[in-house]
Parts: C-alpha cells; structure tokens; sequence
C-alpha cells in the first residue's frame, strides 16, 4: 500500500514518526503552514517558520525515503491579529518556490471581517502563482462556515477543481462535493473523523476528488491513520485500486496541479552511517 498523507504537521513530530510513516507504506507528504499553539508576536517568525518548512523538513523527510512538499499561507486563526497580517506582503516570493504545492492553510476560524479579507487575499494568490489551494473549514459552526467559504471561492478567481475543502464531515461533504471542489477529511483518535465514518462516506460519495489525511501536529494525533482508513477499506471490500487511488493518486492528482510535485526520491536507510545530522552530528 503506498501512502501520499495530503495534510500533516510534521514540524510537530519526531523521527520515529518519519520511520513509522515509511513502514506503513508513506512515501510522500504536504506540510501546510498551521498556528503553533500559541501567539506569534511578528511577521518574523514565520519567515523563520517558512524557510524550516523549504529546508530542514524536507532534509528530514528525505532521510527516511518520504518527499516532504508544504503549503504556505497566513492561518485563519492568525488572519485576526494585525503583528501578523504583514505576511502576507512577503508570501508571494515564497509562493514561487519549488516544493511549494498550494497557498493554505487558509479559510476560516471565527468567520470575522478578518478572515474575509485574508481568505480573498490568499485565493487570489493562489490565482496569480497558479497553484492550487488548501482551505480549512471551522471547528465551529461548521456547515455556515463552509457555506461561507465556498461563496467565497464562487467569487474569485480560483476556480473549484483548485480547491480542497478540508476537515469535512457527514454534515459537510454534501455541500462540498456539489461546489465541485474537492472533499478533504482529516481522521483524528477522538475528534474529527474515525476510520469507519470515513469508509461510509466512501460508500456514498465515492473515491473520486476525495483526500484522506491524518492532519497530525503537537496535540492528540496519529500520523498512520491514513494506512488505518486504507485497511479499514480493505475489511469493507473495497478494492486494492480503490485504496490506492484514495491515498496516493488523488493527492497526486490534486497537488499535481501546481507542476511542482517530486516523487521520485530514492529510499535511504534512516541508520545510514553518513547520515551524521541525524546522528547527532557524530
């Protein structure tokens, strides 16, 4: 089973994660841009944030046989405080860059004036760089604010297909698989989705434009929950080309987009002698 894991956090995790990602058939993976749990007080600090995302992390994945892309953006959750807003003047030099897949996470946390402006402003980045876009619904309120979301994308120049709509549910998908964007889940130990709501919503909607993640980051996640949904898959019936195409040819196809993928990467031994950084520099 290969394994393309469309949206996590891997800033937030360790080395043992990378290894048992691989173990469990990843080979590829999107690190979007996200909040780190507590205030940034500058545009500095994710110009910091930005340039790990461009090179230590993908060194790191690479160690371990999986190609590292990320998405860049200014978060929802940050679009309402003015010492970050500036980002966004300095995102469009690294929107250029190659392992830059799509403009996100953006969309919407509180639904504020804010987050409106932020969320055109980024789409239509999207729109001008020609990539795609990765857009986060809210945690709350959550059926309004995708209905706003999609509204929005309706009037920019971004057009659907470019779109994912991610952290979906049953009382969400309906609405986003009608917009023609594509339909985004994030599978979660106690929140969000678990593997066997997943598969149903499978048995209905179909594996068509549909992203399976594990959205892993520093709070309770699990970094093999997309291999989880592809066995739970297999338990359910579906077929191995039906997995495959879930959790390795839709995000291709999606992230594809951008001309930007890399996924040829050769696979190193994680305990190689010359790996000296990961060794602690010995």
């Amino acid at each position: 089973m290969r394994i393309f894991d469309p949206h996590i956090h891997m800033t937030s995790r360790t080395t043992d994660d990378y290894q048992a990602m691989y173990d469990a058939g990843v080979r590829a993976l999107v690190e979007p841009s996200f909040w780190l749990g507590q205030p940034r007080t500058s545009p500095a600090s994710f110009i910091d944030y930005f340039d790990a995302l461009l090179g230590w992390e993908p060194f790191r994945a690479a160690q371990y046989g999986i190609a590292h892309h990320c998405t860049l953006a200014l978060n929802p959750k940050e679009a309402n405080d003015p010492r970050c807003t500036p980002v966004l003047d300095a995102l469009p030099r690294y929107l250029v860059k190659d392992s830059v897949v799509a403009v996100g996470e953006i969309g919407y946390d509180s639904m504020t004036p804010a987050e409106d402006t932020a969320l055109a402003a980024q789409l239509q980045l999207a729109a001008d760089h020609g990539l795609p876009a990765l857009v986060h619904t809210p945690h709350r309120d959550k059926l309004a604010g995708l209905q706003r979301t999609i509204d929005v994308i309706r009037e920019s120049h971004l057009a659907p297909e470019r779109v994912v709509l991610d952290h979906l549910n049953e009382t969400t998908v309906k609405d986003a698989v009608d917009s023609g964007c594509w339909a985004g889940f994030s599978i979660y130990p106690d929140t969000k989705m678990d593997e066997d709501r997943m598969v149903a919503v499978l048995r209905t909607y179909g594996t068509e434009k549909i992203l399976v993640n594990s959205a892993a980051d520093w709070g309770k996640s699990d970094p093999l929950k997309t291999r989880g949904v592809g066995d739970a898959m297999l338990a359910a019936g579906f077929s191995d080309d039906d997995v495959d195409q879930v959790l390795w040819r839709n995000p291709v196809a999606f992230y594809g987009q951008s001309g930007r993928l890399r996924l040829d990467l050769t696979t190193p031994d994680p305990l190689h002698e010359g790996n000296s950084i990961l060794r602690g520099g010995e």
